[in-house]
Protein backbone atom coordinates (compact mmCIF):
# COMPACT_ATOMS: atom_id res chain seq x y z
CA UNK A 1 0.00 0.00 0.00
CA UNK A 2 1.14 2.82 -0.91
CA UNK A 3 2.95 5.78 1.92
CA UNK A 4 0.58 8.32 1.58
CA UNK A 5 -2.41 6.09 2.15
CA UNK A 6 -0.96 4.59 5.59
CA UNK A 7 -0.66 8.03 6.58
CA UNK A 8 -4.11 8.30 5.58
CA UNK A 9 -5.51 5.90 7.69
CA UNK A 10 -3.44 7.05 10.59
CA UNK A 11 -4.95 10.49 10.30
CA UNK A 12 -8.64 8.90 10.54
CA UNK A 13 -7.39 6.78 13.21
CA UNK A 14 -6.09 10.08 15.09
CA UNK A 15 -9.43 12.13 14.58
CA UNK A 16 -11.58 8.87 16.00
CA UNK A 17 -9.53 9.24 19.03
CA UNK A 18 -10.01 12.92 19.32
CA UNK A 19 -13.48 13.18 18.65
CA UNK A 20 -16.28 14.42 20.90
CA UNK A 21 -19.23 13.14 21.38
CA UNK A 22 -21.88 13.02 19.03
CA UNK A 23 -25.13 14.84 19.30
CA UNK A 24 -27.50 12.94 20.78
CA UNK A 25 -30.28 12.50 18.65
CA UNK A 26 -34.10 11.50 18.10
CA UNK A 27 -34.25 8.68 15.43
CA UNK A 28 -37.59 9.59 14.59
CA UNK A 29 -37.12 13.63 13.52
CA UNK A 30 -34.67 15.50 10.84
CA UNK A 31 -31.50 16.73 13.22
CA UNK A 32 -32.09 20.03 11.55
CA UNK A 33 -34.30 21.45 8.62
CA UNK A 34 -33.86 25.21 6.77
CA UNK A 35 -35.85 27.04 3.94
CA UNK A 36 -34.01 28.76 1.23
CA UNK A 37 -34.29 29.88 -2.42
CA UNK A 38 -32.18 28.78 -4.57
CA UNK A 39 -32.47 29.84 -8.59
CA UNK A 40 -33.30 27.25 -10.91
CA UNK A 41 -31.59 27.07 -14.46
CA UNK A 42 -33.79 30.03 -15.61
CA UNK A 43 -32.78 31.69 -13.00
CA UNK A 44 -36.01 31.94 -10.98
CA UNK A 45 -35.86 32.18 -6.85
CA UNK A 46 -36.95 28.39 -6.36
CA UNK A 47 -38.33 27.84 -2.60
CA UNK A 48 -36.69 24.79 -1.32
CA UNK A 49 -37.09 22.69 1.73
CA UNK A 50 -33.71 21.77 3.50
CA UNK A 51 -33.73 18.16 5.74
CA UNK A 52 -31.14 17.21 7.25
CA UNK A 53 -32.40 13.56 7.86
CA UNK A 54 -30.92 11.21 11.38
CA UNK A 55 -29.28 7.56 10.53
CA UNK A 56 -26.38 5.80 10.71
CA UNK A 57 -23.07 7.31 9.75
CA UNK A 58 -21.44 6.79 6.78
CA UNK A 59 -19.05 4.01 6.46
CA UNK A 60 -16.99 5.79 4.28
CA UNK A 61 -15.58 8.19 7.23
CA UNK A 62 -13.52 10.72 4.65
CA UNK A 63 -10.37 12.94 6.37
CA UNK A 64 -12.14 16.29 6.63
CA UNK A 65 -15.77 15.30 7.11
CA UNK A 66 -17.42 16.95 10.34
CA UNK A 67 -21.09 15.10 9.66
CA UNK A 68 -20.48 12.49 11.96
CA UNK A 69 -21.32 14.63 14.79
CA UNK A 70 -25.06 14.28 13.57
CA UNK A 71 -25.42 10.38 13.16
CA UNK A 72 -26.53 7.53 15.22
CA UNK A 73 -24.44 4.28 15.70
CA UNK A 74 -26.69 2.09 14.10
CA UNK A 75 -29.02 1.58 12.08
CA UNK A 76 -32.74 3.90 12.98
CA UNK A 77 -35.97 1.21 13.47
CA UNK A 78 -38.18 0.59 10.31
CA UNK A 79 -40.30 4.03 9.12
CA UNK A 80 -37.71 6.39 10.86
CA UNK A 81 -36.78 8.07 8.04
CA UNK A 82 -40.32 8.60 6.98
CA UNK A 83 -41.41 9.99 10.25
CA UNK A 84 -38.55 12.73 9.81
CA UNK A 85 -39.68 13.72 6.89
CA UNK A 86 -43.15 13.83 7.11
CA UNK A 87 -42.42 15.79 10.53
CA UNK A 88 -40.01 18.21 9.28
CA UNK A 89 -41.78 19.08 5.92
CA UNK A 90 -45.01 19.63 8.28
CA UNK A 91 -42.82 22.47 9.87
CA UNK A 92 -41.51 24.39 7.09
CA UNK A 93 -42.74 27.04 4.66
CA UNK A 94 -44.45 25.44 1.27
CA UNK A 95 -41.23 24.74 -1.89
CA UNK A 96 -41.38 23.28 -4.86
CA UNK A 97 -38.10 21.21 -4.15
CA UNK A 98 -36.86 19.40 -1.18
CA UNK A 99 -32.87 18.41 -0.50
CA UNK A 100 -32.71 15.49 1.65
CA UNK A 101 -29.05 15.25 2.99
CA UNK A 102 -28.86 12.53 5.06
CA UNK A 103 -24.89 12.97 5.77
CA UNK A 104 -23.89 9.74 3.76
CA UNK A 105 -25.52 7.75 1.07
CA UNK A 106 -29.13 8.21 0.41
CA UNK A 107 -29.31 4.37 -0.84
CA UNK A 108 -26.68 2.92 1.27
CA UNK A 109 -29.49 0.58 3.07
CA UNK A 110 -28.04 0.98 6.27
CA UNK A 111 -28.39 4.74 6.56
CA UNK A 112 -31.95 4.29 5.05
CA UNK A 113 -33.66 1.19 4.36
CA UNK A 114 -34.87 0.63 0.75
CA UNK A 115 -38.45 -0.34 2.49
CA UNK A 116 -39.24 2.89 3.23
CA UNK A 117 -38.19 4.18 -0.03
CA UNK A 118 -42.24 3.80 -1.53
CA UNK A 119 -43.58 6.04 1.61
CA UNK A 120 -40.39 8.44 1.62
CA UNK A 121 -41.57 9.31 -2.23
CA UNK A 122 -45.54 9.31 -1.51
CA UNK A 123 -44.82 11.95 0.58
CA UNK A 124 -42.36 14.19 -1.83
CA UNK A 125 -45.65 14.09 -3.95
CA UNK A 126 -45.73 17.82 -3.87
CA UNK A 127 -42.46 18.53 -5.27
CA UNK A 128 -40.97 19.24 -8.51
CA UNK A 129 -37.60 18.14 -7.77
CA UNK A 130 -36.43 16.00 -5.05
CA UNK A 131 -32.53 15.99 -4.58
CA UNK A 132 -30.73 12.98 -2.44
CA UNK A 133 -26.86 12.47 -2.15
CA UNK A 134 -24.91 9.67 -2.89
CA UNK A 135 -21.66 8.27 -2.55
CA UNK A 136 -20.59 6.42 -6.54
CA UNK A 137 -20.40 3.30 -4.59
CA UNK A 138 -24.22 3.12 -3.95
CA UNK A 139 -24.83 4.12 -7.89
CA UNK A 140 -23.91 0.60 -8.89
CA UNK A 141 -25.42 -2.27 -9.01
CA UNK A 142 -28.02 -3.18 -6.47
CA UNK A 143 -27.71 0.29 -5.33
CA UNK A 144 -27.93 1.88 -8.77
CA UNK A 145 -31.03 -0.34 -9.54
CA UNK A 146 -32.64 1.10 -6.39
CA UNK A 147 -32.01 4.58 -7.64
CA UNK A 148 -33.73 3.77 -10.61
CA UNK A 149 -37.00 2.78 -8.98
CA UNK A 150 -36.53 5.89 -6.40
CA UNK A 151 -36.64 7.97 -9.38
CA UNK A 152 -39.47 6.14 -11.04
CA UNK A 153 -41.67 6.51 -7.83
CA UNK A 154 -41.48 10.53 -7.55
CA UNK A 155 -43.84 12.82 -9.34
CA UNK A 156 -40.92 15.28 -9.60
CA UNK A 157 -37.65 15.01 -10.78
CA UNK A 158 -34.58 12.66 -9.37
CA UNK A 159 -31.14 15.21 -8.98
CA UNK A 160 -28.63 13.37 -6.96
CA UNK A 161 -25.56 15.08 -5.29
CA UNK A 162 -22.05 13.35 -5.53
CA UNK A 163 -19.46 14.62 -3.46
CA UNK A 164 -16.40 14.92 -5.87
CA UNK A 165 -14.59 17.03 -3.43
CA UNK A 166 -11.48 17.47 -5.53
CA UNK A 167 -9.50 16.98 -9.25
CA UNK A 168 -6.50 16.67 -7.92
CA UNK A 169 -5.80 12.45 -7.68
CA UNK A 170 -3.26 12.39 -5.29
CA UNK A 171 -5.10 14.34 -3.26
CA UNK A 172 -8.12 12.60 -3.98
CA UNK A 173 -6.48 9.54 -3.23
CA UNK A 174 -5.69 10.68 0.44
CA UNK A 175 -9.14 11.90 1.18
CA UNK A 176 -9.98 8.04 2.25
CA UNK A 177 -13.31 9.18 -0.11
CA UNK A 178 -12.48 5.16 -1.35
CA UNK A 179 -13.33 7.16 -5.07
CA UNK A 180 -11.55 8.02 -8.19
CA UNK A 181 -11.58 10.59 -10.55
CA UNK A 182 -12.87 7.47 -12.93
CA UNK A 183 -15.67 6.25 -10.47
CA UNK A 184 -17.31 9.69 -10.20
CA UNK A 185 -17.29 9.80 -14.17
CA UNK A 186 -18.74 6.49 -14.50
CA UNK A 187 -21.30 7.62 -11.75
CA UNK A 188 -21.85 10.69 -13.53
CA UNK A 189 -22.60 8.73 -16.51
CA UNK A 190 -24.85 6.50 -14.58
CA UNK A 191 -27.15 8.96 -13.89
CA UNK A 192 -27.20 11.47 -17.52
CA UNK A 193 -27.96 8.02 -18.98
CA UNK A 194 -30.78 7.60 -17.17
CA UNK A 195 -32.11 11.28 -16.97
CA UNK A 196 -31.24 12.09 -13.60
CA UNK A 197 -29.90 15.73 -12.97
CA UNK A 198 -26.35 15.54 -11.62
CA UNK A 199 -25.67 17.75 -8.15
CA UNK A 200 -21.61 18.15 -7.31
CA UNK A 201 -19.89 19.29 -3.89
CA UNK A 202 -16.24 20.49 -4.40
CA UNK A 203 -13.98 21.00 -1.29
CA UNK A 204 -12.14 24.94 -1.70
CA UNK A 205 -9.21 23.59 0.69
CA UNK A 206 -8.58 19.96 0.69
CA UNK A 207 -6.67 18.77 3.44
CA UNK A 208 -3.34 17.73 1.39
CA UNK A 209 -3.11 20.88 -0.86
CA UNK A 210 -1.12 23.65 -0.87
CA UNK A 211 -1.98 27.11 -0.26
CA UNK A 212 -0.72 28.49 -3.54
CA UNK A 213 -2.90 25.51 -5.05
CA UNK A 214 -6.40 26.39 -3.90
CA UNK A 215 -8.00 28.14 -6.78
CA UNK A 216 -6.26 26.63 -9.05
CA UNK A 217 -7.24 23.04 -8.10
CA UNK A 218 -11.05 24.46 -7.34
CA UNK A 219 -10.93 26.25 -11.01
CA UNK A 220 -9.62 22.72 -11.94
CA UNK A 221 -12.69 20.51 -10.35
CA UNK A 222 -15.42 23.03 -11.58
CA UNK A 223 -14.37 21.90 -15.16
CA UNK A 224 -14.29 18.24 -14.06
CA UNK A 225 -17.67 18.78 -13.09
CA UNK A 226 -19.19 20.50 -15.46
CA UNK A 227 -17.39 18.50 -17.96
CA UNK A 228 -19.56 15.39 -16.66
CA UNK A 229 -22.90 17.20 -17.26
CA UNK A 230 -23.33 18.71 -13.63
CA UNK A 231 -26.09 21.19 -13.41
CA UNK A 232 -25.32 22.77 -10.37
CA UNK A 233 -21.81 22.87 -8.38
CA UNK A 234 -21.20 23.80 -4.43
CA UNK A 235 -17.80 24.66 -3.52
CA UNK A 236 -17.31 24.53 0.04
CA UNK A 237 -14.86 25.71 2.35
CA UNK A 238 -13.48 23.21 4.97
CA UNK A 239 -13.89 23.94 8.05
CA UNK A 240 -11.45 22.04 10.98
CA UNK A 241 -12.77 21.02 14.35
CA UNK A 242 -13.15 17.29 13.40
CA UNK A 243 -9.74 16.17 14.93
CA UNK A 244 -8.37 14.22 12.09
CA UNK A 245 -7.71 17.55 9.97
CA UNK A 246 -5.85 18.59 13.46
CA UNK A 247 -3.53 15.36 13.07
CA UNK A 248 -2.93 16.42 9.85
CA UNK A 249 -1.40 19.84 11.03
CA UNK A 250 0.39 21.75 8.30
CA UNK A 251 -0.95 19.58 5.70
CA UNK A 252 -4.39 21.30 6.40
CA UNK A 253 -4.86 24.69 5.11
CA UNK A 254 -7.59 26.81 6.12
CA UNK A 255 -10.22 28.23 3.45
CA UNK A 256 -10.06 32.02 2.83
CA UNK A 257 -13.32 34.13 0.95
CA UNK A 258 -10.85 35.58 -1.63
CA UNK A 259 -10.20 32.47 -2.87
CA UNK A 260 -14.00 31.82 -2.82
CA UNK A 261 -14.61 33.99 -4.66
CA UNK A 262 -12.27 33.28 -7.45
CA UNK A 263 -13.91 29.66 -7.34
CA UNK A 264 -17.20 30.56 -7.64
CA UNK A 265 -16.31 33.84 -10.11
CA UNK A 266 -14.77 31.31 -12.19
CA UNK A 267 -17.28 28.86 -12.43
CA UNK A 268 -20.14 31.37 -13.05
CA UNK A 269 -18.00 33.05 -16.02
CA UNK A 270 -17.80 28.99 -18.05
CA UNK A 271 -21.52 28.92 -18.10
CA UNK A 272 -23.85 25.71 -18.33
CA UNK A 273 -24.22 25.13 -14.68
CA UNK A 274 -24.80 26.91 -11.43
CA UNK A 275 -22.56 27.61 -8.95
CA UNK A 276 -22.77 28.44 -5.18
CA UNK A 277 -20.80 29.58 -2.36
CA UNK A 278 -21.68 26.93 0.96
CA UNK A 279 -21.93 29.66 3.00
CA UNK A 280 -22.68 27.95 6.07
CA UNK A 281 -21.15 29.05 9.25
CA UNK A 282 -19.39 31.69 6.77
CA UNK A 283 -18.01 33.98 9.69
CA UNK A 284 -15.38 31.43 10.81
CA UNK A 285 -13.89 32.09 7.65
CA UNK A 286 -13.58 36.34 8.36
CA UNK A 287 -10.21 37.66 8.93
CA UNK A 288 -10.32 40.98 7.96
CA UNK A 289 -11.97 43.73 7.84
CA UNK A 290 -13.28 43.40 4.24
CA UNK A 291 -14.79 39.69 5.07
CA UNK A 292 -18.47 41.07 5.68
CA UNK A 293 -18.29 42.58 2.24
CA UNK A 294 -16.95 39.27 0.95
CA UNK A 295 -19.46 37.15 2.38
CA UNK A 296 -22.63 39.71 1.14
CA UNK A 297 -20.68 38.96 -2.53
CA UNK A 298 -20.45 35.45 -2.60
CA UNK A 299 -24.44 35.81 -0.95
CA UNK A 300 -25.60 38.00 -4.65
CA UNK A 301 -23.65 35.60 -6.61
CA UNK A 302 -25.62 32.49 -4.97
CA UNK A 303 -28.55 34.29 -5.64
CA UNK A 304 -28.53 35.94 -9.12
CA UNK A 305 -25.92 33.61 -10.29
CA UNK A 306 -24.33 36.52 -11.99
CA UNK A 307 -20.63 38.50 -11.80
CA UNK A 308 -21.41 40.77 -8.88
CA UNK A 309 -18.07 43.94 -8.39
CA UNK A 310 -15.43 42.56 -6.56
CA UNK A 311 -14.15 43.52 -3.33
CA UNK A 312 -11.26 45.87 -2.99
CA UNK A 313 -8.99 45.10 -0.10
CA UNK A 314 -5.37 46.06 -0.13
CA UNK A 315 -3.69 43.50 2.68
CA UNK A 316 -6.30 40.89 0.99
CA UNK A 317 -5.13 41.55 -2.89
CA UNK A 318 -1.79 41.38 -2.09
CA UNK A 319 -2.27 37.95 0.05
CA UNK A 320 -3.74 36.18 -3.23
Amino acid sequence: MPRRHEDTKGHVEAGLQTRLSKTVLDPTRAYATAWEEEPDANGRLVPTAVVFLTNRECPFRCVMCDLWVNTLDRTGPAGAIAAQIRHAIAQLPPARQVKLYNAGSFFDPQAISPGEDAQIAALLDSYDRVIVEAHPAFLAGVYGERCLRFRDRLRGRLEVAIGLETAHPGVLARLNKRMTLAGFEQAARFLGDHDIDLRVFILLNPPFLAANEVVEWGQRSIDVARDAGATACSVIPVRGGNGALEAIGADFVTARLPALEDVVAYGLARGRMRVFADLWDVDRFFDCACSPARAARLRAMNRTQAPVESVTCRRCDAAI
